[in-house]
């Protein structure tokens, strides 16, 4: 069967950028940024974004476009006889499901309150009310899993109509329209009274601020922010490195992807500080600052209805972009894996994530007593742990491995894939960094993970 293309480079860096933009670059982005000094954390981020992040990205790019397979085969075909870095497809396919096991119950979030914005709920509404709002929906499991529901079935249709007129048609459209939204609502906080303000605590490089919060809590917060965002080390960027053709290099790609997904982190600060600036609201982190705070801003603001209404559409476009590239790399696995037809996979996916996303919709009300990582933890909070502090930086270090030492693929052979086409090229200078200083890094953020989860 041949491989499935992209129509277009502008999809496939699009989608790719999709899958890294996220909801943490919404709610965790700019409060960190805040609370570490503004743009003196910006520095040290985009710092650790090109030091870490770029390398790994280009290394997942190159192993899916040199084997043209998702990665339930990329590292058959590419490692050494009796090698066994095949056997990672299975964690790394665990941890596409476990993101997607409580990804789809935030986006599902989105979804109602969605609906709540444009249907008005909250003009003039109290922060009594806005408060019960948010309480309501979480004790709700019926109304939780109904999301849910439209969440999977909708973005598995995406996947069912194919790469090119599902896949990569619909997740161009709402990208296209996330930055347009983004784009009127950073106009609209920039003409907000509190915008000077809110510009200040944002971007001024407060270095002071940043030495008295904490310098190593602050660069391990950057490391793990620059790390983190990009979706690396779980094949969920490997696979459209598997649809896209040899003209550009993939330095250049992964260039472009992370300044789509830094620009969206950034100008998400851009809307939400002038707003809680304006209207005497503390950024908090977390859950609180989108679904409390700002729709207290939207219920008092003028013309908030519209204004709620846009950035819930935006942060609904956030969500569905990565819900859909990782269901469409769980769907490429199992075709690669068992040669099933894309139609048979999603319904056999589709099932299986509608049941696997349970737990932690119900961990929130009727089985909100398992407390899984302490007291207040969730189901939720679990599966986030396993996935973000596990999966993704050890299987970071399994791809530079491979890329990088002859037992593995070897790095002549990564070096020719990534250099490939035109564009910027990856530095074979760095190659000692690469192979022994970069695993490192990621293992102490590894190992900084459990300190700061346990002790």
């Amino acid at each position: 069967m041949q491989r499935e293309k992209f129509s277009s480079r502008l999809g496939f860096l699009l989608i790719s950028a999709g899958c890294a933009i996220g909801l943490g670059n919404v709610w965790r982005f700019p409060y960190i940024t805040g609370k570490y000094g503004g743009a003196a954390f910006v520095i040290l981020y985009l710092a650790f974004l090109l030091l870490m992040g770029l390398p790994v990205m280009v290394m997942e790019l190159s192993v899916g476009r040199a084997s043209q397979k998702s990665i339930a085969q990329s590292f058959d075909v590419l490692e050494k006889k009796g090698s066994k870095f095949h056997w990672y497809k299975y964690p790394a396919m665990a941890g596409n499901y476990l993101l997607m096991m409580f990804y789809t119950s935030v986006a599902g979030w989105m979804l109602i309150y969605c609906k709540k914005l444009i249907s008005g709920e909250f003009v003039a509404a109290t922060p009594d009310m806005v408060n019960q709002a948010f309480g309501g929906m979480m004790s709700n499991p019926i109304a939780m899993i109904a999301a849910v529901v439209i969440i999977v079935v909708g973005c598995f249709a995406v996947c069912a109509m194919g790469l090119e007129k599902g896949v990569e048609k619909i997740t161009k459209f709402m990208m296209l329209c996330l930055f347009a939204i983004m784009l009127v609502l950073v106009g609209n906080s920039l003409l907000m009274d509190g915008a000077k303000e809110g510009l200040k605590f944002y971007l001024y490089p407060d270095f002071k601020k940043l030495m008295d919060a904490g310098i190593f809590n602050a660069i391990f917060d950057a490391m793990g922010q620059a790390f983190f965002t990009l979706s690396i080390g779980m094949g969920s960027i490997a696979i459209f490195g598997s649809y896209i053709d040899r003209k550009h290099s993939l330095s250049g790609e992964a260039i472009r992807i992370t300044l789509l997904d830094t620009s969206v982190a950034l100008m998400a600060g851009l809307i939400i500080f002038p707003a809680c600036f304006t209207y005497g609201v503390q950024p908090e982190s977390g859950p609180n600052l989108i679904f409390i705070a700002l729709p207290n801003i939207f219920a008092t603001m003028p013309g908030g209805r519209i204004w709620g209404s846009l950035f819930f559409i935006f942060l609904l476009f956030a969500a569905l972009s990565t819900v859909i590239a990782v269901f469409e790399n769980i769907v490429s696995f199992w075709i690669d894996l068992k040669g099933w037809s894309r139609k048979k996979t999603v319904l056999v996916n589709g099932i299986l994530l509608l049941i696997l996303s349970l737990p932690c919709v119900l961990g929130f009300n009727v089985l909100s007593f398992i407390e899984p990582l302490g007291a207040g933890s969730s189901i939720m909070d679990l599966e986030d742990f396993i996935i973000s502090n596990n999966i993704l930086p050890l299987g970071s270090v399994i791809y530079v491995i491979f890329c990088c030492f002859r037992f593995g693929w070897g790095w002549d052979k990564f070096i020719e894939e990534a250099n490939m086409g035109d564009g910027i090229k990856f530095p074979k200078k760095i190659r000692f960094y690469v192979a022994y200083i970069l695993p490192l890094i990621i293992l102490f953020i590894f190992v900084q993970g459990y300190i700061a989860k346990f002790f």
